[in-house]
């Protein structure tokens, strides 16, 4: 079941470990209740991954758990 979302007012942020550089750079959306907009910021605009944030806090978490144990 695919559910669409109006993004049209979104605020992309980008990830604070960003270079610069044009590497692999993250961008979310916040604001939105119960969902994590999430794209490739190379791609301007789609595909745009949608988590609900639940998932998107429990992947956050992981992340930094094992960014910062390595």
């Amino acid at each position: 079941m695919s559910t669409a979302h109006d993004l049209s007012a979104a605020i992309w942020r980008t990830s604070s470990y960003t270079n610069g550089e044009g590497g692999a750079c993250v961008q979310v959306a916040d604001g939105f209740p119960e969902i994590m907009p999430v794209r490739d910021s190379k791609l301007d605009g789609d595909p745009t991954l949608i988590f609900p944030t639940q998932a998107w806090g429990a992947f956050v978490t992981a992340v930094k758990g094992n960014f910062l144990s390595a």
